[in-house]
């Protein structure tokens, strides 16, 4: 076999030109393709932590019906004590989930003495809620990061209201809204900072304390709109939601009584790097969604993943044209010195391994070039801190990172290609008769 590569090789290097010149294109392919996965793997990573980490969490846990009445905030479907305890104990027995944070959503008119504005506001525990969505105390441009992120009495106003408005840190602010039984209560607030927006669902919303949420809707009991869940490792959120699903399938919306069925919500996958589960789970009353469900950018992501899939087949194609085009042409060029090795008695099966191992060397040679500078390029990238704006986030720096796995399966599959693409020619090489191919001009 050592024979065999290294007279191939030395058939490469007779033709020079041309074994450099199709080198080059799997060199270029590969190099593409490598980067293109890194900058897009990391862009996606880093559009999704946007929606994950700054508001949503990687799951949310909502009575049926909530999500898909979400633009009222309705007060009627909210979770009853009841409910949330089932969900608390639920997750708490998850080793897979890092956090969880209840929240009461409300619809408010938000007032600073002279101009009246509605106001979409999220009632939070600050500890529980930095601990779900981790990039919250970023996204606050104006005000005290210090400590908790929010006091008794203290509002996080978005920045394009406070802008509108001209709402400045330590202002005073009213809240005004109608609770479920449609008497209207308003509270004072402090202004204790100025939060930057996030594109997508709930991304211009306000923050005040869970306890003045309650307080301002007059709530009998503890209810909660929704609890958002943080997982320690995003791959497994296609297992944690089915775990929750099944937990949660006796737990009834009004605080424990079963039995009412809750309509799965269909919606498309998306995975981590981008993986989301299937549509809303129904958990008799109760139900789970995932990031994916709840952000339209889902769509985003999983055009990603299809653009991906379309450049390795792109690569694919130029790895089969090119390698098979070469062997076709080394084939034709050396019909009478495929006759004359014939002639002397070189098995059929010697001759076939001969082209095949040209087409393994090109793949392999062009592989490894491209797979050294594609790395390279990465590495560069990464010292270089590309910064872009995505929605309102601005300055955000794209990190591309490819895994080993993605690195082999590219390499892997040029490398199989090259040589199924040299099989053709050199199986047409060992079956020439050697009279026919010496008599060739």
């Amino acid at each position: 076999m050592l024979n065999v590569l290294k007279i191939a090789l030395r058939n490469l290097a007779r033709f020079g030109r041309r074994t450099l010149l199709t080198s080059t294109l799997i060199t270029l392919g590969i190099v593409s393709v490598l980067l293109f996965v890194a900058v897009a793997g990391s862009f996606k990573a880093m559009m999704i932590s946007q929606f994950t980490d700054a508001v949503l969490g990687h799951l949310e846990i909502h009575r049926k019906g909530y999500v898909a009445s979400i633009d009222t905030l309705p007060l009627n479907l909210n979770m009853k004590p009841a409910a949330v305890e089932r969900v608390e104990q639920a997750l708490k027995k998850l080793d897979a989930v890092e956090a969880y944070s209840t929240r009461v959503k409300i619809g408010a008119m938000f007032s600073n003495f002279t101009e009246t504005s509605s106001i979409r506001v999220n009632g939070i525990d600050p500890q529980a809620e930095v601990a779900t969505t981790p990039m919250l105390p970023g996204r606050i441009v104006d005000g005290d990061k210090q400590g908790l992120v929010l006091k008794r009495g203290e509002i996080l106003v978005p920045q394009l209201l406070a802008r509108g408005m001209k709402v400045k840190v330590g202002d005073t602010i009213v809240l005004v809204a109608t609770n479920r039984d449609g008497s209207v209560n308003g509270k004072t607030f402090t202004v204790r900072g100025i939060v930057e927006s996030v594109t997508g669902p709930s991304g211009r919303d306000g923050y005040i304390q869970i306890d003045d949420a309650r307080e301002l809707l007059r709530m009998k009991e503890t209810e909660v709109s929704e609890i958002a869940v943080r997982l320690k490792n995003p791959a497994q959120l296609d297992q944690v939601y089915a775990q929750l699903s099944k937990e949660l399938s006796g737990t009834a919306g009004k605080g424990g009584n079963a039995g009412t069925a809750a309509t799965a919500n269909q919606s498309g996958n998306a995975g981590p790097a981008g993986t989301a589960g299937k549509g809303g789970g129904n958990g008799g009353g109760l139900e789970v969604h995932t990031w994916a469900q709840l952000s339209p950018f889902a769509s985003i992501a999983r055009m990603i993943d299809l653009l991906t899939l379309f450049i390795k087949i792109m690569l694919v194609s130029i790895v089969l044209v090119s390698v098979m085009n070469v062997m076709i042409m080394a084939v034709y060029e050396r019909i009478r010195e495929i006759g004359t090795i014939s002639a002397i008695g070189t098995p059929p099966r010697k001759i076939l391994s001969l082209f095949l191992a040209e087409g393994l060397l090109l793949g392999v040679g062009g592989t490894a070039l491209g797979t050294a500078i594609a790395l390279a390029a990465i590495y560069a990238l990464n010292i270089w801190k590309i910064t872009f704006n995505f929605g309102q986030s601005k300055g955000l720096i794209l990190s591309p990172a490819i895994g080993a796995a993605d690195v082999l399966i590219v390499a892997a599959m040029v490398v199989i290609v090259a040589l199924l693409a040299s099989l053709q020619p050199a199986w047409k090489a060992s079956r020439m008769d050697p009279v026919t191919a010496l008599g060739h001009v």
